[in-house]
């Protein structure tokens, strides 16, 4: 059974909301219908002359948590917030009478209170709500944090995040951005002719992406599943069927470590559409990234990773052996053998796992460990070798190398995008690839959809596909250093662990 030893000031709130009912106020609140927010008073009154409200008779009904009380005899101050901000409460024994105003001076910070009253201003200019009505909401039975402090321990702030949205103004102004930003990235596709759809969380089949996965186990049918790892090949099996601009925005999930960058449930949103490629994507992404600069945030130049970046375009554009040798001089779009590739490897102390021993993965590793982070303005990085995507077409005039690109913003992944794979004979053999490297140790490797496979034996058109990490891009736009400051419940490990 929960038992916990309650505070001194606790018992002394739980006393009062005793006193509360008493009196006939429900200490846990009923309906009140507010009228005004605090930050549409303030901006609506800012501009008026402090004499000239003494010839004013607006008046205006908020409601909100308590964040301050300055008790003062007959006469006090204090300040309530609502979703949209804090505003001053001027309350006053003359104003409300006795017995109210006693009432109020039984409240506590943390309190939800509705207040009635006229507007005015203080002699400081601060616009103020002289209190006429006073209703007492919801009595607060655990105190708030120390105002100046907050919740100091980063853990706290993530685990508690109610507190943290209480105390924290950055922390509201990033959960209310979110959305945001979100509904700009719809009405934008949606404006494009682009159709929003939901597939299956749950699959049999581990594909779309390379990650571990999250096993679950369907009880009636004695199956396990997996939780999706990423959106891909149910939107595509739309395009086959004729839905030709599709998108989904949605939660997946990665069986991987937790840092600032990474958690195991995160918001993905992949885009595909139909007779369209890799340039159509970039295009997309570039214009989609602008949209939200303008129409939401209000401007092109953010801080982020500890670096200034545009996103004005035109964006750097770029292969990813020809990034390579700009700061190694190796050049990889020379035909050269595993065993050469290999001793590159070697002479530059890159590990290579049994599973990543052909040219393409070392194209790769050189690539994580000497490109990625030195890509600080938006770029797009195309070109990937083939080993390294399963999923996507092969460029016709190198086949060694797929119509493949990811942006990267502060040397970051923002995006990965494709010329999407419509071969079901070539998919159907990269898939087999894949099985190998799962026989080798690759943990991450795809198994073989033959559904897929069949759907695009029907025909899917030529087509433009990319998927987004959202947490990641809002952390850019709102300018976070860490996924679990845009994320508002982030996965936690136990308190007793």
């Amino acid at each position: 059974m929960y038992e916990r030893k309650l505070t001194e000031q606790e018992l002394v709130r739980r006393d009062k909301a005793l006193k509360l009912r008493e009196l006939g106020y429900d200490p846990f609140g009923s309906r009140y219908d507010r009228e005004d927010y605090a930050i549409d008073v303030k901006e609506k009154y800012e501009s008026v002359d402090h004499d000239a409200f003494e010839s004013m008779t607006d008046t205006v009904r908020v409601a909100g948590r308590i964040m301050f009380i300055r008790k003062m005899g007959k006469a006090s101050f204090f300040s309530i917030k609502d979703k949209s901000g804090s505003i001053q409460v001027y309350i006053s024994i003359n104003d409300v009478g006795e017995d109210i105003y006693t009432l109020f001076k039984s409240a506590d910070i943390g309190d939800i209170v509705g207040v009635y009253g006229k507007v005015m201003k203080t002699k400081t200019g601060e616009v103020t709500i002289k209190c006429i009505e006073y209703t007492p909401l919801v009595k607060a039975l655990r105190p708030l944090p120390e105002k100046f402090h907050g919740l100091t321990d980063v853990e706290e702030r993530y685990r508690r995040r109610y507190v943290d949205l209480m105390m924290n103004d950055e922390s509201r102004r990033v959960a209310f951005l979110r959305p945001k930003i979100i509904r700009s990235i719809q009405n934008f596709l949606d404006n494009k002719g682009f159709v929003e759809v939901e597939t299956p969380v749950l699959s049999t089949l581990l594909t779309g992406a390379s990650a571990r996965p999250f096993v679950t186990h369907h009880n009636s049918q004695d199956l396990d599943m997996y939780l999706r790892i990423a959106l891909e090949l149910p939107l595509k099996r739309l395009l086959v069927g004729g839905m030709e601009r599709v998108y989904e925005v949605g939660r997946v999930f990665r069986n991987e470590g937790m840092d600032t960058r990474h958690n195991p449930e995160f918001t993905m949103m992949e885009v595909y559409q139909a007779y369209s490629d890799l340039e159509g994507m970039m295009d997309l992404t570039e214009k989609m990234f602008v949209n939200i600069a303008e129409n939401v945030i209000g401007k092109m130049d953010y801080h982020w990773n500890n670096q200034d970046i545009s996103v004005k375009g035109p964006w750097k554009r770029i292969s990813m052996v020809d990034a390579i040798k700009e700061v190694t001089g190796i050049d990889f779009k020379k035909e050269i053998s595993v065993d050469e590739a290999l001793e590159l490897a070697k002479e530059h102390k890159i590990e290579v796992q049994e599973h990543e021993k052909s040219v393409g993965h070392i194209i790769n590793l050189f690539f994580e460990k000497y490109v990625e982070e030195t890509l600080i303005q938006p770029t797009f990085l195309y070109g990937h070798p083939v080993e390294i995507s399963p999923l996507t077409k092969k460029n016709k005039d190198d086949p060694r190398f797929v119509d493949r690109f990811e942006l990267f913003i502060a040397g970051r992944e923002m995006a990965n995008a494709y010329t999407e794979l419509n071969d079901p004979i070539d998919q159907l053999e990269r898939f087999r690839e894949q099985l190998k490297e799962k026989d080798l140790g690759n943990v991450e490797a795809n198994d073989i959809d033959m559904d897929f496979i069949e759907a695009l034996e029907y025909g899917m058109p030529p087509a433009g596909g990319i998927g987004y990490g959202i947490d990641r891009l809002v952390m850019f736009f709102t300018e976070q250093e860490s996924i679990r400051d845009v994320i508002l419940f982030p996965t936690m490990k136990p308190i007793d662990k």
